[in-house]
C-alpha cells in the first residue's frame, strides 16, 4: 500500500518527480570523482612541466615559470570549456555531429595550405599569435562524435555499408593527419576507431576485413615510401637491442637512463645534475614528460600519476555503463580507449616496450590545443553523467 501511494506521489504532474528534478538541476548527479581527477592530473602536469623547464629557461635569461604559466593559462581556458560543454545538453551534440566533423576536416585541410603553421618538420598548427592551434587533436573528439553518431542509429546491428561510411571517416581524418605529418595522431585515430566499432556491434569479420585492408595499406605505404626514414627508423628503433645512441637511439637510450635513475622515490622536483636538469631528454616538457616523473618521483611518483589515470579511465566506462542511450555510451567509451591508448603508448615509449611516435600524456604534457581538447571530452563525460536520468 505505501508502495503505491509513493509512486502516486512520485508522479504527480505526470513523470517522476526525481526525473524532473534532474532535468532542472543536472548538476546535482555530476561526477565530483572525474572532475577531481582532471584537476589533480593537470596540477600534476603544470608541476612536471615547471621542473623540466626551469633550469633550460633560466640558462636563456628567461622566466623559469613560463612554461608553467603557460599551462595554467591553458588550464583556465580548459576548465572554461568544459562548464561550457557540461551544461549543453549533449544529446543536441548529436545532432551537431555532421557540422564538428566538417569543421573539423576544413580545419586539418587549412593547416597543410599556406596558412598553417610549420615547427618540427611537421605543418600541424595554425599560429594565432598569442597562442596555436593543433587541429589533429580535434579531429580525435571529432571522431568519437562522429562516429557515435552513425553507430548509436544502428542499435548494434552494424552493417557492411555502415563499416564502409565509419572507415571512410576515420580515413578521411587520419590521411590528412598523416599527411602533416603526425604519425602518433594518426595511430590514436585509428585506435579510435576500433574500440568505437567494437563497442557499436561490429562483427568478428569487420574486424578480420579490417585487419587484411590495413595489412595491404601498411605494405603498399612502405613500398612507396609514404612513411619518412625518421619514422621507420623511431618505430624500429625499440625492437633493437641496441640502437645507435647517436642517432634514432638517443631519445630511448636518455628517457631509460632518466626513469631508471629515479629509483623508488625520486631525486626529488628540481633536483640539480639530473638528466632533467642537464636538459639530455628532448622534448621533456611535451612526448617525455613522463621521464621527469620517473626521475624526480621514482616509482612511488609514476604509480601515484597511473592511479590517477586508472581512476579516470574507470569512471569514464562508469559513465559508459550508466548512460540511457546509445549514443552517450560510445562517446564515452570512445573518450576512454583515447586516453588508455594514448596514456599506453606514451609510457611505454619511454621505457622502450612501444615505439616513439611523439603521442603527449593526457592532462600532463604542455600544450594548448590537447589540453583542451581533453578538457572538453570531460565536459561531454559529465554531460552524459549528469543527465542519464533524462
Amino acid at each position: 500500500m505505501a508502495t503505491t501511494f509513493g509512486g502516486a506521489v512520485d508522479r504527480i504532474g505526470g513523470e517522476p518527480i526525481s526525473a524532473r528534478m534532474a532535468r532542472k538541476a543536472p548538476i546535482r548527479h555530476l561526477d565530483p570523482t572525474l572532475l577531481l581527477m582532471t584537476l589533480a592530473l593537470s596540477a600534476f602536469g603544470a608541476l612536471m612541466i615547471f621542473s623540466s623547464t626551469a633550469t633550460r629557461q633560466e640558462e636563456a635569461g628567461a622566466d623559469p615559470a613560463l612554461f608553467m604559466k603557460r599551462q595554467i593559462a591553458y588550464i583556465i581556458a580548459g576548465v572554461v570549456a568544459l562548464l561550457i560543454v557540461s551544461f549543453f545538453d549533449y544529446r543536441h551534440v548529436r545532432a551537431l555531429a555532421p557540422a564538428i566533423y566538417g569543421a573539423t576536416f576544413l580545419a586539418l585541410v587549412l593547416v597543410l595550405t599556406p596558412l598553417g603553421d610549420e615547427q618540427n618538420n611537421a605543418q600541424s598548427w595554425f599560429d594565432l599569435g598569442l597562442f596555436q592551434i593543433q587541429p589533429s587533436e580535434f579531429g580525435k573528439l571529432a571522431l568519437i562524435i562522429a562516429m557515435a553518431a552513425w553507430l548509436a542509429e544502428r542499435k548494434g546491428e552494424v552493417r557492411w555499408t555502415d563499416l564502409g561510411v565509419c572507415l571512410a571517416l576515420a580515413v578521411a581524418l587520419s590521411a590528412l593527419i598523416f599527411i602533416e605529418p603526425d604519425l602518433g595522431g594518426t595511430m590514436v585515430i585509428v585506435a579510435i576507431f576500433f574500440v568505437m566499432l567494437l563497442v557499436g556491434g561490429a562483427k568478428f569479420r569487420h574486424f578480420v576485413a579490417l585487419g587484411v585492408i590495413g595489412t595491404v595499406a601498411m605494405f603498399g605505404a612502405l613500398q612507396v615510401d609514404l612513411i619518412e626514414p625518421y619514422q621507420i627508423e623511431r618505430i624500429t628503433a625499440f625492437l633493437d637491442p641496441s640502437p645507435d645512441i647517436r642517432s634514432e637511439g638517443y631519445n630511448l637510450t636518455q628517457a631509460k637512463i632518466a626513469i631508471a635513475s629515479g629509483g623508488f622515490r625520486g631525486k626529488g622536483v628540481g633536483s640539480e645534475n639530473t638528466q632533467t636538469d642537464l636538459d639530455f631528454v628532448p622534448e621533456q616538457h611535451t612526448d617525455f614528460i613522463f621521464t621527469a616523473v620517473g626521475e624526480q618521483l621514482g616509482f612511488v611518483g609514476g604509480a601515484a600519476l597511473l592511479s590517477l589515470y586508472a581512476v579516470l579511465i574507470w569512471r569514464s566506462l562508469r559513465i559508459a555503463a550508466l548512460s540511457r542511450d546509445s549514443f552517450g555510451t560510445l562517446v564515452a567509451a570512445g573518450i576512454a580507449g583515447m586516453w588508455g591508448f594514448q596514456l599506453f603508448v606514451n609510457v611505454g615509449m619511454t621505457m622502450g616496450i612501444m615505439p616513439i611516435t611523439g603521442l603527449p600524456l593526457p592532462f600532463v604534457s604542455f600544450g594548448g590545443s590537447g589540453l583542451l581538447m581533453n578538457f572538453m571530452a570531460v565536459g561531454l563525460l559529465l554531460n552524459i553523467h549528469m543527465r542519464r536520468f533524462l
